[in-house]
């Protein structure tokens, strides 16, 4: 299938960060609402495993003599001039890490802590390299390199690619932008034009019901009200699975999700 991209930006992307979006257009759509902070008393508990079952992607590979600061960027390298990017990481017992679990349609619960997401340049790659987000909250980005970086920030609908801001020269300064998501759009991609290999993803929550996967794999949702709820499980290269569950007052209960071949 063919993927039309609408780029407001004069640089194109590279076939690999085009193959990653088309990847992440089957995201769902969640129609956010407004949530309501509350006391929860003998709520419930989500604990679960996230994971590959199959034979892992090869990574991109990018030459550092090709692109801008070689040397500097070359601190993270595979010892014979590349940047390895591996978009999918595995640990123990196939654990797949980096994936964001959310809980859909909680309308009241405990407080919404997220009141900005704050990221670092850190050796020419984004820390973290997967990220939540809040609509209407800034995104902070903090350069720790001593090169400057062209950060470009995508938000993605099931059709195209929009940019939301672009800072040609990220300094040590850095810069903090509120995001706004228009639509259905609920997906970010984060480029730096001068280091292709240096790339991020982020997902736009709704509620403070989420996590995001360790190395192991599992993660951990608590305080939940006691209730019938969908729950995803997204990677930003792999896609997105969905389960429902049921939430029992002061229960723990077990879910499980797995991506790749099976």
């Amino acid at each position: 299938m063919e993927w039309k991209l609408a780029l407001w930006h004069e640089r194109r992307f590279t076939r690999l960060q085009a193959a990653m979006m088309a990847c992440l257009l089957g995201l769902t759509a969640v129609t956010a609402s407004a949530y309501e902070e509350t006391t929860v008393s003998n709520g419930g508990t989500v604990k679960g495993t996230v994971q590959f079952i199959g034979v892992l992607p090869a990574p991109s590979s990018f030459e550092l003599r090709r692109y801008a600061d070689r040397v500097y960027c070359g601190a993270l390298s595979d010892g014979s001039g590349y940047r390895q990017l591996r978009s999918v990481l595995v640990g123990d017992r196939q654990g797949l890490k980096d994936v964001i679990v959310t809980i859909e349609g909680v309308q009241k619960g405990k407080p919404f802590e997220l009141k900005e997401t704050k990221l670092e340049a850190n050796i020419c790659q984004f820390v973290p390299a997967v990220s939540v987000m809040r609509d209407g909250h800034p995104l902070t980005v903090t350069n720790l390199d001593s090169v400057a970086h062209d950060l470009q920030i995508y938000e993605r609908d099931n059709e195209h690619v929009f940019i939301m801001f672009h800072r040609p020269a990220l300094t040590r300064s850095g810069t903090s932008d509120l995001i706004h998501f228009t639509g259905n759009r609920h997906g970010v991609i984060m480029q730096c034009g001068f280091h292709p290999y240096m790339q991020g993803h982020g997902l736009a929550v709704d509620n403070p019901y989420y996590a995001i996967t360790d190395m192991a794999g599992t993660f951990t949702i608590a305080d939940l009200p006691a209730g019938s709820y969908r729950i995803h499980a997204w990677h930003p290269t792999l896609g997105e699975k969905t389960q429902d569950v049921t939430i029992t007052a002061g229960a723990s209960t077990p879910v499980r999700f797995a991506f790749g071949d099976k």
